[in-house]
Order: C-alpha cells, then structure tokens, then sequence
C-alpha cells in the first residue's frame, strides 16, 4: 500500500538538534530543465532543549503574504535561548505555488489545503502533505497555519479557530486565538473541511490556529504587523518562547451557519455595497453584478441571508458565477 512507503522528501535539518538550523525540505523533481532536480522548501528549526512544539507555517496558498512575510522574520530573529522546546517553521509551506504567486501549484494545479493526508507516491502537492501528515504534525503540540484572502478575497483581520467536537481542545484553540489579539477573533466554519490541513491537525488532536489577515494578493502594513506580533504571543502564550503575550482589543466574531455565504450566480463585474466591518441587514444588498456583455441589462443583486457584519468580500473587480462574493459573521462576547 502507498501509505506504507517511505516519504521521498529529505529534511537537511535534524528535528532533535539544538540550536537554530536553516535548511530545507527537499523532493525529488524530474522535469524537462532539471532531470534530477528537487523542490527545495525552507525549513527552519529552532530548538532548545524538551518542551512543547509549535510548526508553524504559511503560504499554504501561495497568493497570501503576511504569514510568509512574519515567519521568514521570526526564523531570523528568535534567538535559541528564548525558547523552551522546539519551533518549526515552514514560510512557505506549498514552494512551487509561492515561487509563482498563486493559490495553487504551477506543477500540478494542487490546492495544498484540499491534498491532505496526502500521498507518498502522488502528485508533487501530495508528497509535501504527506510529509507533513506523517513527520510534521505528529511532532507538534500546537499548529499555527496563517492565511490571507490572496488574488480574490478580502476580510477583516482576524485569527481563527474552529468550533469542534472535543470540547476541551476547542478550548486550548480559542485560547491561542485570543492570546494572538487580532483585531477580530472567530469561531470558524468550512464551506468544505475534506482534505483541509485544518482537518489533518485537528483529527490527530492538534491545537489548531489560523488567520485571514487582508487579502488582495498582497500585504498591508497593519495585518504584516498584526502577523509578527501575534505569532510572539500565540508562542508566548504556549510557553515555547519566554515573555509576555501583549494582548490587544479583540471583537470576537462567529459563522453560525452555511447563511453566511453568498456567491454569484451569474459573471459580470461586481460593485460592493457594503464596505468590510460594516453592519449588515437581513435582505440587504451586499453587492450588485453588472452584465458586460451588453447595455441596458438590470443588475443581479447578492442579498443578505442573515443579518451581521460583513468579513469577507470579492476582491477583484471581475466575478464569475460560483465565486464567493461576501461572508458574513456575527458579533458575540469572547
């Protein structure tokens, strides 16, 4: 059986050494420019002596940037002896989709956070979400996953986790999210979790800790920060680096049902009615798709399902029928 083979990726770091090591994962890659050739992923890890673990990790989707962008500076900064444990941080989690700036692989068109638990002997996307199914995760106490809205989502900046079944490690997350102090905070749910790294984490009974910090397919200045300093204290928090969390106002949010997505029905260009963090009401317009294909055509109104706060919005100008055009949330007491 394939999940019986060894996984072909070679770290060049050694899990259990102390100190700081800067390396790679590396997978074999035969391809027309290199014929044997690898994808090389960086790797750091910082280690000092027993204690927890936290992976940490991003570019999971290779449009989003602030987690790349905080994680390739907290492997440079964090110095050894402020850690108790180990921390393993991986910036750019699926390489080739991040070389090319986008949400997929250029390889093989893997979306990483549908590819778990991945396959030794598959796709380029299935080897790394097996290595990290099978020699990551185990290894963690803690998992934090940051994402961004990339190419064709905007939201609020918030940190996440899910609403479970075991209770007690819902908990253990929630806490990690307030200890991260966003300037929003949500009880999360998936429009689809198969195949989620989220999902993999969770199901081993991983702590399990994301964002949505901006979107666009770029950075802005506040979520870059809000990235740096809640990795600190998400860290801080679990006892792995030593000070204390810097908390920050957070307005916890919750997605009480599917009712808070909405998606196009038709293409077209699409004008946003309601701005991000705005009050919403039932039966309000969150957007209008305008026809270009030719004059005169009234436009196709998106309305409110539930009444909230609008999170997540389309991004680009242009929209195509089954994209997500908004996302609603709730305002609750943490």
């Amino acid at each position: 059986m394939s999940s019986l083979r060894p996984s072909p990726i070679a770290p060049t770091v050694d899990f259990d050494k102390d100190g700081v090591q800067h390396g790679f994962l590396r997978l074999p890659y035969s391809r027309d420019d290199s014929a044997w050739g690898s994808v090389m992923i960086p790797i750091c890890v910082i280690r000092n002596g027993k204690g927890s673990t936290a992976l940490l990790s991003g570019g999971n989707h290779g449009d989003e940037y602030e987690g790349p962008l905080a994680l390739y500076d907290l492997a440079r900064r964090l110095d050894p002896q402020d850690v108790s444990g180990t921390v393993i941080i991986v910036p750019a989690m699926n390489y080739p989709a991040f070389r090319a700036g986008t949400r997929t692989s250029p390889i093989d068109k893997g979306n990483m956070n549908r590819s778990f638990p991945g396959r030794p002997d598959g796709t380029v996307t299935e080897k790394i979400a097996d290595y990290f199914q099978r020699e990551l995760l185990p290894r963690a106490d803690i998992v934090f996953d940051f994402h961004s809205g990339g190419k064709t989502l905007d939201f609020v900046p918030f940190c996440a986790a899910h609403t479970l079944p075991d209770k007690a490690l819902e908990q253990k997350a929630f806490d990690a999210v307030a200890a991260f102090s966003a300037p929003f905070s949500m009880r999360m749910i998936e429009i689809d979790a198969v195949g989620m790294y989220d999902t993999a984490a969770e199901e081993m009974g991983k702590v399990f800790v994301s964002t949505e910090l901006g979107g666009g397919g770029t950075s802005r200045a506040q979520t870059v920060r809000i990235a740096r300093r809640g990795i600190l204290n998400v860290l801080r928090h679990a006892g792995i680096v030593e000070g204390a969390v810097e908390k920050s106002k957070t307005q916890w949010l919750d997605m009480p049902s599917g009712d808070c997505f909405s998606f196009a029905e038709d293409d077209g260009m699409i004008e946003t009615m309601v701005d991000l963090g705005e009050p919403v009401e039932e039966d309000a317009v969150l957007a209008r798709i305008h026809s270009t294909g030719r004059t005169g055509i009234a436009p196709q109104e998106i309305r409110a399902k539930m009444s909230g706060m609008l999170a997540a919005r389309h991004f680009p100008g242009l929209v195509k029928a089954g994209d997500c055009a908004a996302v609603l949330a709730v305002e609750v007491e943490g």
